[in-house]
């Protein structure tokens, strides 16, 4: 029962970080639509919940302060890092797939 208990609070540890790195991230950069917004927003806390204990593993391992962590504090740093990255990423790649569009928009009209 122990190891249920402990799973079930690195789950809630790994979603609060994943929330509040997209809602920082949300406060950070504000998208200039509501559909942008919740998209980036939905992402974060996704890659936040998927890639939290990894991302903060390997933070805390390039920081060398791997031992001194709890697990908790790994997962929760990990997944709001993994989130703010996810929020660039997506904000690059739909500034990229827009670009992309009015140069074909352009192209058509030529």
């Amino acid at each position: 029962m122990t190891g249920l208990g402990e799973a079930a609070w690195l789950w809630a540890v790994k979603m609060i970080g994943a929330v509040a790195g997209s809602a920082i991230s949300l406060a950070y950069i504000l998208p200039p639509g509501r559909r942008e917004a919740a998209i980036r927003f939905a992402v974060g806390v996704v890659c936040g919940l998927v890639f939290g204990g990894t991302a903060g593993l390997k933070i805390a391992t390039e920081l060398g302060i791997a031992g001194r962590l709890a697990p908790g504090e790994l997962v929760l740093m990990g997944s709001a890092a993994a989130s703010l990255c996810a929020w660039s990423a997506i904000g690059f790649v739909m500034r990229l797939l827009g670009n992309a569009g009015r140069g074909q928009q352009e192209a058509a009209r030529d």
